[in-house]
């Protein structure tokens, strides 16, 4: 017998939610729509917030447009209401409109009845609430803080103090630090539980350094695969059977506009590299004995087996 809550009203019964895609591409779990801005066009402000900017500018400049056209036409339906402007002109009253909208007042053209004086009261509510609502979102857009992290294209497993580890990098693209940054990273994978159902589970993963007092180069993050890890016991085909991927989360406060900053990336099982290790983006110099980052170097990644034969040794 299906089960029905009886507590559900005619109207949330009928409401339909939407229908969200999830897809499974070459072993990457893909969220359709997911980070989209045209999914947020029922909510205005999520919208304005992550349109492009050009479009951002083309809705205000729409805006504006629509609202003084529509208060022109309120002009000429009073009449002639308005001195210095020919009758039944809509330039002359959309222009009329547009120096109400913004406060301008040139004192040519002025309201000359009441009903015109009732549609200028109006317009300037509306203008100041427009324009102080445009000038918050503008300033919203370019206040947001965001932090510019360069994560490696690929994980890697391979021996690190005689145990299995996982290692991927992250890179500061500023030349700035992130202060008080920390790392987390999650396994997210489908299992099965005890009754015999299908549910994607989240773990944590535990890294040999988590946080950093001062963010300011690169950070190449481990997690041991112990018999305590998540990921202890699984392979390469193991992690595409159950689609898993790793999400990682970096945080941190950012030192030039003092916020808090996030970056996120996520690796697939596809992206995680067995048996293999990151090539060495540090170098020395034998002449001032200075040290160099190299991010040339920083996606790239060599087989053990290439290590040990110690032909691309560094």
């Amino acid at each position: 017998m299906q089960f029905r809550p009886q507590n559900q009203s005619r109207n949330q019964r009928q409401r339909r939610l939407p229908r969200i895609r999830i897809m499974l591409r070459d072993g990457k779990f893909e969220i359709v729509g997911m980070n989209v801005w045209y999914y947020y066009w029922r909510e205005p402000y999520h919208l304005m917030l992550t349109v492009p900017w050009l479009g951002f500018l083309a809705i205000v400049v729409l805006e504006y447009l629509l609202v003084n056209a529509l208060f022109a036409l309120a002009y000429l339906v009073g009449g002639d209401n308005i001195a210095n402007a020919q009758p039944g002109s809509f330039p002359d009253a959309f222009f009329f409109s547009v120096q109400t909208f913004a406060s301008i007042g040139y004192g040519f053209m002025y309201p000359k009845t009441v009903y015109a004086n009732i549609i200028v009261a109006i317009e300037a509510i509306v203008g100041l609430i427009g324009i102080a609502v445009t000038t918050g979102l503008a300033f919203a857009r370019f206040s947001r803080p965001t932090a510019r992290v360069l994560f490696s294209r690929v994980a890697v497993v391979a021996p690190h103090e005689g145990s299995p580890t996982l290692t991927f990098r992250a890179a500061n693209q500023r030349r700035n630090q992130i202060l008080e940054a920390q790392l987390r990273v999650y396994l997210l994978r489908d299992e099965m539980t005890a009754e015999g159902h299908y549910i994607r589970r989240i773990h944590d993963l535990k890294l040999l350094r988590h946080q950093t007092p001062s963010f300011a180069l690169t950070w190449q993050a481990m997690h041991p695969i112990d018999r305590h890890s998540p990921l202890y016991g699984m392979t390469a085909e193991s992690l595409k059977q159950t689609a898993a991927m790793l999400v990682v989360s970096l945080s941190g406060l950012d030192e030039t506009v003092a916020q808090t900053v996030h970056a996120r990336h996520m690796y697939h099982a596809s992206d995680i590299l067995w048996s293999h290790r990151f090539v060495d983006v540090i170098t020395h110099t034998s002449d001032d004995s200075h040290r160099y980052v190299d991010y040339n170097y920083f996606h790239d990644v060599v087989p053990l087996e290439e290590t040990r034969s110690g032909t691309t040794e560094i």
